[in-house]
C-alpha cells in the first residue's frame, strides 16, 4: 500500500513538473511553488503551494491548472488546493534547473 502511495505521489510531481507559469518559462514544481503534497487513503490529494506574489495575474489560470492536471490522474479521487503565502515564496525556493534555465545561476 505504500509503495502505491509513493507511486501516485511520484506521478503527481511529474504532472506538476508539466504545468508552467504562463509569466515564467519555469514549471510550477521547480520553480518552488509547491510546498506540500499529500495523499489520503481514499486517494483524495491536497496541495499546499503558493504564488510568486499574493496579486500574481494568473493566480486562477495556475491554479486551475494544477487542480485540473492532477484531477486527471486515474487514479485521484480528488483534489484541495490550499493557497497560502507564509513563508512567502523566494527565488531560494527553486530548484537549480530552475535557476539554470533562467539564467540566475
Amino acid at each position: 500500500m505504500m509503495e502505491e502511495f509513493l507511486q501516485l505521489e511520484t506521478r503527481i510531481v511529474e504532472v506538476l513538473k508539466s504545468i508552467y507559469d504562463p509569466e515564467i518559462p519555469v514549471n510550477v514544481y521547480d520553480l518552488g511553488l509547491i510546498y506540500d503534497v499529500r495523499v489520503d487513503e481514499n486517494q483524495a490529494v491536497t496541495i499546499t503551494m503558493t504564488l510568486t506574489a499574493p496579486n500574481c495575474p494568473v493566480a486562477d489560470d495556475i491554479l486551475l491548472s494544477v487542480k485540473q492536471n492532477v484531477e486527471a490522474i486515474e487514479e485521484v479521487k480528488s483534489v484541495n488546493i490550499h493557497l497560502v503565502f507564509d513563508p512567502p515564496w523566494s527565488k531560494a525556493m527553486m530548484t537549480e534547473e530552475a535557476l539554470l534555465e533562467l539564467g540566475l545561476l
